[in-house]
This record gives structure tokens, sequence and C-alpha cells, in this order.
């Protein structure tokens, strides 16, 4: 079984998004940074309220799916087809915009850390127009896994396979049909310890690690992947990670890729300038939020 190595390195640049919300972002930092399927990987983490408090207000999305994964913290989902959801330590947010969604995020705490990620998740052409929908994943509802030496594994997103179980997060094939097919775990390593996981070797795969540092791939070509960079990985069936000494936390995703024109308006992400012209066109009308 071929072991992905690392290809090249995202690293994270310090950015700010909604109403001044300060984060990182990795993958989707330049157009040319993307990783089909995936857009756009952010990382928000402060004990600041400054630095999150402005929050995003009500804004659109058409096109793509949006997963928000909080670590600490609290804030609200709202949007304009009456969902509502709140996001906890550990709880997911899976949006699909479809053909249009105008939704907001708000802090609901004045101090405190508000630390999380959200990820971008293409559509394929045939998927874009489909009606938005929305689901508030529970903390309760994401199957963590605890290994010997320490390890935690929590399953957003696909399967993992441990040992001669197959474990599935609340975001598989059978419950979210999307072309993409995407995999997320968080995977939290013990000092020194190994993680390995099995992934189609056609799919796109990067790891982001967002604390400590973790070698990347078997022995033969193995590469350091540090705090807030992105891994983009190599073909192969298998990703092999080990983390440092003081251990590691990250990110491991994988999917489909659609092999598509990307083309992107800001929170709008078609196939054809004509596409976004229409787009923009029904959101000034409010065609956008009736059609959804």
């Amino acid at each position: 079984m071929q072991t992905r190595t690392l290809s090249h390195v995202i690293a994270a640049v310090p950015t700010s998004d909604g109403a001044g919300v300060r984060l990182r972002r990795s993958i989707g930092a330049r157009q040319t940074q993307r990783l089909d399927p995936f857009l756009m990987l952010d990382e928000f983490s402060s004990d600041d309220a400054d630095d999150y408090i402005g929050g995003f207000p009500a804004h659109p999305h058409r096109g793509f799916e949006t997963v928000t994964y909080m670590l600490d913290g609290h804030m609200r989902h709202e949007d304009h087809l009456g969902n509502t959801g709140d996001l906890v330590p550990g709880a997911v947010q899976w949006m699909t915009a479809g053909r249009g969604i105008v939704h907001s995020e708000m802090p609901q705490q004045s101090q405190g850390r508000m630390r999380g990620f959200q990820l971008w998740i293409n559509l394929p052409a045939r998927e874009k127009m489909q009606p938005a929908a929305y689901r508030d994943i529970a903390p309760a509802l994401i199957p963590t896994v605890s290994q010997v030496d320490g390890t935690r594994i929590k399953v957003v997103a696909g399967t993992y396979v441990d040992g001669a179980t197959s474990i599935d997060g609340p975001i598989n094939p059978s419950t979210h049909r999307t072309s993409t097919d995407p995999s997320y775990l968080d995977v939290a390593l013990a000092p020194t310890a190994r993680f390995e996981h099995a992934v189609y070797p056609e799919y796109s795969a990067f790891v982001y690690v967002y604390e400590g540092t973790l070698v990347v791939g078997d022995e033969d070509g193995a590469a350091t992947l540090r705090t807030h960079e992105a891994g983009v990985l190599s073909a192969g069936a298998r990703i092999v990670l080990r983390a440092g000494r003081e251990g590691a936390r990250a990110l491991v995703l994988a999917g489909r890729p659609l092999r598509e024109p990307i083309v992107q308006y800001g929170p709008v992400v078609m196939n054809t300038r004509e596409e976004i012209e229409q787009a923009i066109a029904d959101y000034q009308s409010g065609a956008f939020t009736r059609a959804a």
C-alpha cells in the first residue's frame, strides 16, 4: 500500500473576514492554493474578544458547502430558511449553500476563547443549484476513537478504520449525498505516537497542523509539518503521521476531486463568469433567497 508523502506546504497567513474576525487562512489563501475539491480552510483562535466579537453578519453563499467546526466558544447560526443552530465546543455545522442561502454566524460570548475552523468544499456543476440545506451536528453525534497510545480521533465525516472496526462519522455517503465524498478527521496524537489512515488513492488529501509538529510519511521521504501549516499530500492509499515529542493536533481531510472549472466571486463559487453574474443579479433582485 503506497504511503502518501508531503507534496508541498501552504503556510496559513493572517487575514480577517466577516465583521473583522481575525483568522489564519491556508488552503485558499490564494486562488492558486486550492486543493480540488477543497476551496478554503480558515482557523480562528483568540482569547481576545476584539478579534471575534464582530462575528459574521448575514451574508450569501452559492455553489459549495461550508463546514464549521468549533473547538472552544459559542456561536449561533441563523439563515433565511429559518434554520438555527448553536455551535458549542465540539459541534459541527454542515451547510450546503446550493443555489442560495443567506446566513449569519454570531458570537454568543463577550469574553473567553473562541477557536475553530471553517472549511469550504466545492460542489460539481450538476449539484450547485440544488436546494440549500443545513445540518447542526451536536458533539455527542461525532464518534471519538481512543487508542492505547493516547491518540484520539474524532470522525466528523467519512469513515475511519480502527483494526477490524469501521467507524462512520455523521456525514457519510448514507446520510449525505455529495459527489466529493469528504473525509474529515480531527486527530490528537500523543507524543511520538504514530497514526495511519487509509484513503482512496485518487482522492485529494491534506493535513492541517494546529498544535505541535508532525512527521508526514514513512522513513523514506518523511518530512516535517509545523503548527499553522497545511501539508498537501501526494497520491497514495495510506496517510502516515508521527507526532513530535510534544504531541500534535491536526485535521486530516480527503475528498474526490471534481476537475471542473472554478470561477469565484467572494462567497459565490460557480463554473462560469455568466453564472457568477446571474448569482449577483439574483441576489440583488431578491430571487436568490426566493429560489432557495
